[in-house]
């Protein structure tokens, strides 16, 4: 008995507790709320605090009076009026190549031999139509006498005559197509040589030892170029064309010999803009001094007519980093900021042309590379 009353008041108790937790949680709502969130702002990571200012000279920027100019990187080419094809008319098989791809020729020079059936059946033409102009001309002799004396009829002298002049021209026509063909009337032989037409380096080559030559219809065996005047072709994109115009100049700078700069003009700016890039290819005419070969990648700077007004800092007060120009300005106190700038081309004096980011007058720390090192211990 007393224990079913234990039982009844134990349950009667949890009954009451829970109506207690109950009303607690629905008379306070902050009691299903989740706690507050802390914001915490993050420092400027282009501010950086020092304890010693001093210890870092500063310097005015000054002001620079420069033409606009823009950059735009292409690659040297062969002038195509300079290239020169070396053909071969006769057909037949390669039997020596005595030039290569790369080598400087002189005019008249041996580039290879051809052993050609043109050249053997030309020969042989010629020595037939030889032979018949030969016999042509004793008949038109004997014709010649006899009919002085009568003999002969005026009709049979001028067919003996005509028999004469016509074997001449089959002598002439035999004759000027060997000599088409590259062969010689002094030297009679099968094999021909191909000779370079004009002195230069050979950029092109489509021969080989035993290679088969089809003629005129077939790849030329050698191209031939001209390199003292050579062009560059470069990409300009549509936004900048305004600042290139044909007739002007632009500085050439190979990235092989970077500190040698070379004049060239502007000979065409196409017409046609590429549809993919939005870029227009601009030729600049240059003559080689012989550093310029073919493929070779250069920077060309074309320099505006207009002067436009820009700062310039002492070159150590310019910092790269991570593909970007940076330079420090004192912020007040202790305190310098970074900033992004866009550096242009090196001045007298160990100055740097700043084009944006910074103004004239502004100050900046002398040395970034030292106050770079400093913060970063």
């Amino acid at each position: 008995m007393r224990r079913r009353q234990f039982e009844k008041a134990l349950f009667l108790a949890s009954i009451g507790l829970w109506l207690s937790g109950c009303g607690d949680s629905k008379g306070d709502p902050k009691a299903e709320a989740p706690p507050p969130a802390v914001v915490e702002h993050a420092e400027d990571a282009n501010i950086f605090q020092v304890d010693h200012p001093e210890q870092f000279p500063l310097a005015t920027t000054v002001e620079h009076l420069s033409a606009s100019q823009l950059s735009v990187t292409g690659t040297v080419s062969p002038d195509v009026s300079r290239n020169v094809p070396v053909i071969s008319i006769a057909a037949g098989r390669v039997v020596e190549v005595k030039a290569r791809l790369g080598d400087t020729v002189k005019k008249g020079q041996v580039l290879m031999r051809v052993q050609s059936a043109d050249v053997s059946g030309a020969l042989s033409d010629y020595r037939k139509a030889v032979a018949d102009e030969k016999l042509a001309r004793v008949q038109y002799e004997r014709a010649q006498l006899l009919y002085d004396k009568g003999a002969i009829s005026l009709n049979d002298y001028q067919v003996a005559e005509d028999a004469e002049n016509k074997a001449k021209v089959d002598v002439e026509n035999t004759a000027e197509k060997l000599r088409v063909l590259g062969g010689r009337i002094d030297h009679p032989a099968s094999i021909v040589d191909i000779l370079a037409p004009v002195s230069g380096v050979i950029t092109d080559q489509q021969v080989t030892n035993a290679a088969g030559v089809a003629g005129l219809g077939s790849p030329n065996p050698f191209t031939i170029s001209d390199l003292s005047r050579v062009w560059i072709l470069c990409d300009v994109f549509e936004n900048d064309l305004a600042s290139v115009h044909v007739g002007e100049t632009a500085e050439i700078h190979l990235n092989a010999y970077p500190d040698k700069a070379f004049i060239g003009r502007i000979g065409n700016v196409s017409p046609v803009l590429d549809p993919t890039l939005r870029s227009a290819k601009v030729r600049i005419e240059v003559a080689n001094p012989g550093l310029m070969r073919v493929g070779m990648f250069v920077t060309a700077t074309f320099h505006g007519q207009k002067k436009e007004n820009h700062s310039a800092v002492p070159a150590a007060a310019i910092l790269h980093l991570h593909d970007r120009d940076w330079v420090y300005v004192p912020e007040g106190g202790k305190k310098f900021r970074r900033v992004e700038v866009t550096a242009g081309s090196m001045l007298s004096g160990n100055m740097q042309e700043i084009l944006s980011g910074i103004k004239p007058g502004e100050k900046v720390v002398q040395n970034a590379l030292v106050f770079q090192s400093t913060v970063e211990q």
